[in-house]
């Protein structure tokens, strides 16, 4: 259903609170941090301040996207289903130009095998006709976006569930199979892997994605090695830009973690280890001058808004230090 504008969207939200302002003022501007997925009324009071009746999700992201330290937002449930052009016509109007969006592509391209889900009909729990059916995904994920949403495709994230027994290629298999259809894609859109399979983050995964100029994402996930250990790889930036997803902490169910943090008013959980391994990513990211589009899930500590101002004020923290550092080891006066 389309949101449509009344009374409610002519009561301007209240102006972004001054510590987060100044907090956003130390980000690099190739950075760019947002959460996955928006419509959480545990966020009211930081994120929102007028009364949504339901998701809302249109309405919603003109508030998301004035708050400070957002610059950009992950459609998740473009991986359940592709929006619409209305829908994605609906967003527009509620997002400043350029907001970059980071879409998820349906699983309908991406599941080798289909699950369970009753979406699926007679399908369910078949090999998938349309796995990396590059025709499909130009029809129905990017023809909407063309026509509707092309200012905010920041990126299409190709989010590749866990394979198991026969379904799983082995690394020489899959780089070949990816291959073939990132070459069917148009090159003007900006597109990222996402694997959940650790053997799978190999040298010949890397060299496809640089040759079509695909990022790696760096995820946080339950059976995946953790952002940090992935930055240690040679590969993994193999593209222009990069994109980060800190869902989960290794080693913990989804379904764990939505039992433990609903409704996602704070943050329950630290993890110290995750926010040095994003900040290890800014680093480099500044260091080599590219775009970083980092998205964090509620289900990695509770409240994802809390987790990036505290990487924030931790990347803030780290580099006033280093200036101080600097300033006091240089050349000293002469009396």
């Amino acid at each position: 259903m389309t949101d449509q504008p009344d009374l409610f969207d002519a009561v301007p939200p209240p102006a972004p609170r001054p510590e987060l302002a100044e907090l956003a003022g130390h980000l690099p501007p190739n950075i760019r941090f947002g959460t996955s997925t928006w419509t959480y009324d545990g966020w009211r009071g930081e994120v929102y301040h007028r009364d949504y009746r339901g998701l809302q999700p249109a309405r919603r992201l003109e508030e998301y996207a004035r708050y400070p330290l957002f610059g950009t937002v992950g459609i998740d449930s473009a991986f359940y289903d592709p929006p619409t052009e209305e829908e994605l016509a609906a967003y527009a109007r509620h997002l400043p130009p350029g907001f970059p969006c980071v879409s998820k592509v349906w699983d309908r391209i991406t599941a080798r095998r289909l699950n369970q889900d009753g979406r699926w009909g007679n399908l369910a729990g078949q090999r998938n006709p349309d796995f990396l059916n590059a025709q499909l995904f130009k029809d129905a994920v990017l023809l909407p976006y063309a026509r509707a949403f092309r200012d905010h495709a920041g990126c299409f994230v190709f989010e590749f569930q866990a394979m198991r027994g026969k379904d799983l290629p082995d690394p020489l298999q899959w780089a070949e199979e990816l291959d073939a259809f990132l070459a069917e894609l148009p090159r003007d859109y900006r597109y990222a892997v996402e694997l959940r399979n650790p053997e799978l983050l190999h040298e010949l995964h890397g060299e496809v994605l640089k040759r079509h100029g695909v990022a790696h994402v760096f995820n946080s996930w339950t059976e995946v090695p953790s952002i940090g250990k992935q930055l240690e790889l040679s590969w993994v930036f193999p593209a222009g830009f990069t994109v980060a997803r800190a869902l989960l902490r290794p080693g913990r169910s989804y379904a764990d973690a939505v039992k433990l943090f609903e409704p996602y008013e704070r943050v329950q959980e630290p993890n110290p280890e995750l926010r040095r391994d994003l900040i290890r990513l800014m680093e480099e990211a500044v260091r080599r001058r590219i775009e970083a589009l980092i998205v964090v899930n509620n289900r990695a500590e509770g409240n994802a808004p809390g987790t990036i101002r505290a990487v924030l004020d931790e990347w803030r923290t780290g580099r006033s230090a280093a200036a101080s550092g600097a300033s006091r080891s240089g050349p000293a006066s002469r009396g």
